[in-house]
């Protein structure tokens, strides 16, 4: 029996990103059940605590679908065919997007993508800090409905993500170069040094910090790697092709001996390291504010899809509709030094932008 007092969510794919957000979800207080095709896993999910029940709750606010990206669609297709209720919300974890956005048409579902990960696999290596800090993309659509949006980002705000917005094609091409292509790349050199480990079995002895930093994730589950792949060809082989071009031109400077081109690309690349932007914004260097919106489709995936091109992370949203339900309110709180250039741009796009007066 689940409790009439808690929110109610309900998982698929009961893997490492399922199980750590069912443990993250119980932690914030909601009652979650979850389910698995692995008859296995859902039983060790259910023994240890992680999901209280597979059935899913007749009062269900939230399902999340936690399966590889080919099976995303059809399984979200099948919820929300299943459930009329309006105040329900279905989202997902798959690492690609636009293929998955292109066949669920449906107002209540909102696509998600939490980048983390572990080197642990499965229910065992599931932990509920999992995505404190992480950046989760959010792909609203034109249909996407406002509320469900606000509802889902409020959700993962508790759970210590940092959510930002993005259309389906820019995530995937931008997850494609921050995410895809460094696992295919981690993977090759961790396969490189084990065929040169066996002829020389002090290679591995000597592998240092560097080493071991750039091939951990190649550690994680490669069983969800294929799918996603496959899924993001269009955008992921372009990728590698100019990566590989990158690497053509360092051999050609190693083998012409110029050490003030090789200077160039190291100093380069540590200089764009350094500036990798930080994840916290302290609560006092927030702003509100507020941007009136017509009822329209595609109004909210307007404005937070340009919020995340410009890399300005919304840390709260709000919805305030008026009486006569024609027009309504976004309240929105970001970094007060993204304040100018984003209302500028909200600007341009024909949006009004208001100071909150209590920011």
């Amino acid at each position: 029996m689940t409790s009439p007092n808690k929110h109610q969510a309900h998982v698929i794919g009961l893997g490492l990103i399922g199980c750590s957000l069912a443990l993250a979800l119980r932690d914030i207080g909601w009652e979650v059940s979850g389910e698995d095709l692995n008859s296995e896993t859902q039983g060790l999910a259910i023994e240890r605590v992680i999901v209280s029940s597979t059935r899913v709750p007749e009062d269900v606010e939230l399902v999340v679908i936690a399966t590889p990206a080919s099976a995303v669609a059809e399984l979200a297709n099948k919820v929300l065919g299943a459930n009329d209720d309006p105040q329900l919300i279905v989202t997902d974890v798959a690492g690609v997007k636009s293929s998955i956005a292109a066949l669920v048409a449906d107002s209540r579902f909102v696509p998600g993508h939490p980048m983390a990960g572990s080197e642990l696999r499965g229910v065992l290596g599931a932990r509920p800090d999992l995505f404190r800090g992480c950046t989760w993309v959010l792909t609203p659509g034109e249909m996407t409905n406002s509320e469900s949006y606000s509802r889902l980002h409020a959700v993962l705000r508790e759970l210590g993500a940092q959510v930002i917005a993005l259309a389906p094609a820019v995530h995937d091409r931008l997850v494609a170069t921050a995410s895809h292509i460094p696992h295919l790349v981690a993977g090759a050199l961790m396969n490189e040094a084990t065929v040169v480990a066996t002829e020389d079995e002090a290679l591995l002895q000597l592998a240092a910090g560097g080493f071991r930093d750039m091939t951990r994730i190649s550690a994680g589950d490669p069983v969800i790697w294929p799918d996603i792949l496959i899924e993001n060809a269009d955008t992921i082989l372009p990728g590698l092709a100019s990566l590989q071009s990158r690497i053509e031109n360092l051999q050609r400077f190693i083998a012409d001996g110029d050490a003030t081109a090789l200077l160039n690309e190291l100093s380069a690349a540590s200089v764009a390291r350094q500036q990798l932007p930080g994840r916290a914004v302290p609560t006092s260097e927030l702003v509100y504010i507020r941007i009136p919106v017509p009822d329209r489709p595609g109004v909210l995936s307007e404005i937070t899809t340009a919020a995340g091109d410009m890399s300005v992370n919304i840390y709260d949203i709000e919805i305030a509709h008026s009486v006569e339900g024609k027009a309504g309110t976004l309240l929105l709180a970001i970094g007060q030094d993204q304040l100018d250039r984003f209302s500028k741009e909200l600007a341009q796009r024909g949006f009004d932008v208001v100071r909150d007066r209590e920011s």
